[in-house]
């Protein structure tokens, strides 16, 4: 008569296999930009006007803006970059009461973004530089009524509960 023993330290070899592939995985390729990460004060801008981005997981950033003028949000802004084919990330923008919009990112370093839609009324760039640990400057450029327009946005890093 023959006793079945099962080959647990096969087993255990082969589950284990597994996890150590799994925490091998490929990085998250939003990391790319991962340096938007944190909380962003609007300069010369009331207070509560800032711009956030979570850290990358899943494949995505979400990203929200608040401007306040007069002590109220006069305007938001819902963002997230993600990817949106193998190796491809976008920007979208979901601005209060205008359409959703996909910028494709066309450049991207260590500091630096930019997002193209030439589709898009205005803007059809997106740009962020970030320079140093505690300035970002975004800026928004396009061609509005015939004509090249760019605005800024400088930013400075300021703690996500500053108020």
């Amino acid at each position: 008569m023959t006793i079945f023993t099962p080959r647990l330290p096969s087993l255990l070899a082969a589950a284990f296999a597994f996890c150590s592939c799994a925490a091998h995985a490929a990085p998250d390729p939003v990391a790319r930009v991962a340096w938007l990460q944190g909380c962003w004060r609007a300069s010369g801008a009331e207070a509560g006007s800032l711009e956030q981005w979570t850290a990358p997981a899943g494949g995505t950033m979400l990203g929200l803006s608040r401007t306040v003028k007069g002590g109220k949000t006069v305007a938001h802004e819902f963002l997230q970059i993600r990817e949106t084919a193998p190796g491809r990330l976008a920007y979208i923008a979901m601005p209060s009461g205008q359409a959703t919009t996909t910028f494709a990112l066309t450049e991207a370093s260590a500091n630096h973004a930019v997002f193209e839609d030439p589709a898009h009324d205005f803007p059809q760039r997106v740009i962020y530089r970030r320079d140093g640990e505690t300035i970002l400057n975004a800026r928004i450029e396009g061609t509005l009524g015939g004509k090249a327009k760019g605005i800024d946005f400088p930013m400075q890093r300021t703690s996500c509960d500053a108020r």
